[in-house]
């Protein structure tokens, strides 16, 4: 026969449960259980303690046993329910994830570690962002193997740093086979409760080039669209550059290492007019060209989601949207010294050499 647990209060015991059953900040729980404690601390069995409390039986056993075991502590808390969560090891995730692929896939996600390791996906992506992993994300990179790099980068870099006095920095480029994209379907306008919609096929009315050139000191754009991107287009926007620039302003132009802008054609152009200085990019390396930021913005900002019925509307839009640039434009300045930059690329050849003898061997 299962016999109750015999309870023994001390002066400070009983009192402290006394307190408990009298103070209207207590728990109503947290009270009856005190009062489960108090009555059989005077020897009264779980039946009689049941029926005087208007309680079950087994809760009455229940409280009567943790008091016993664990005191007070047993009966201000519920003991957890359930199993006990499963923990991950952050040292076992980041191997996983940095070491391992998902069967037929290129990476992981959360919901597929999460079924490997037998988690909650929400306890992943906890890991994850301690750990600064982001398995969704790539990022394109491209290291630059010309010969000339280093000579190139820190004639470029020294004119933003430090531009000649007397002369204009301007970053050229173009911007080719924009397209003159009109949606088949009109969509919807952004409404309160809806994002506004855009059909996913598209009808093409022909494409433009833009040419333009970033003035690295105040942020202004010279800009011209035209049908092609050969020597002869680039020529014309040189010739535009003239009329458009101080005639007493020695012109340093930035340009990518493409075979137009090296034309003979243009290059007896440049002779004739000295004013002209070219410095060219090294190869796959356009990021040190700055206007390559404006591309950016204006195809984030004009062209992505815009609708064009013809190339001349395109034209018009583009227009507009370079003579609202330069009401008030913004400079970029560059903040990133040569030696930086060399080391960063210094780092990412040699990593990139590791990974190439260790697939050879």
């Amino acid at each position: 026969m299962r016999v109750a647990p015999e309870i023994v209060l001390t002066e400070d015991e009983r009192a402290e449960l006394m307190k408990l059953t009298s103070s209207r900040l207590t728990s109503v729980r947290l009270s009856q259980r005190a009062r489960i404690v108090l009555l059989a601390a005077e020897g009264m069995q779980n039946l009689q303690i049941a029926e005087h409390l208007s309680v079950g039986r087994i809760q009455v056993a229940r409280w009567r046993g943790r008091y016993a075991e664990m005191r007070l502590a047993g009966i201000e808390r519920d003991l957890p329910r359930g199993a006990p969560p499963k923990k991950v090891e952050l040292a076992q995730l980041v191997e996983l994830t940095t070491q391992s692929k998902p069967e037929a896939a290129t990476h992981w996600s959360s919901r597929k570690m999460a079924a490997k390791l037998g988690v909650h996906a929400t306890t992943i992506s906890r890991h994850w962002k301690a750990a600064g992993l982001k398995p969704h994300i790539v990022r394109g990179f491209k290291v630059s193997r010309d010969p000339k790099f280093v000579e190139k980068l820190e004639d470029i870099v020294g004119l933003y740093m430090a531009p000649p006095e007397h002369a204009l920095v301007l970053c050229c480029d173009e911007k080719s086979q924009v397209q003159a994209l009109d949606r088949t379907q009109p969509g919807l306008p952004l409404k309160k409760g809806r994002a506004a919609t855009m059909t996913h096929d598209y009808k093409r009315n022909g494409t433009t080039t833009l040419f333009a050139a970033l003035n690295v000191l105040d942020g202004q754009v010279i800009g011209q669209c035209q049908q092609r991107h050969t020597h002869a287009e680039w020529l014309k926007f040189l010739k535009k550059i003239d009329r458009e620039t101080p005639k007493d302003k020695t012109l340093h132009l930035i340009a990518d290492n493409y075979a137009t802008h090296k034309h003979p054609v243009v290059q007896e152009w440049l002779a004739k007019h000295p004013r002209f200085v070219m410095h060219f990019t090294p190869t796959s390396a356009s990021w040190l060209n700055m206007v390559e930021r404006f591309f950016r913005d204006i195809t984030t900002e004009r062209l992505r989601r815009g609708v064009f019925t013809s190339v001349p509307e395109l034209i018009t839009a583009i227009d507009q949207y370079i003579a609202h640039h330069n009401t008030d434009p913004k400079p970029f300045i560059w903040t990133k010294s040569a030696r930086d930059i060399l080391q960063k690329v210094i780092r990412a050849n040699s990593r990139l050499s590791s990974k190439q003898n260790a697939a050879l061997h």
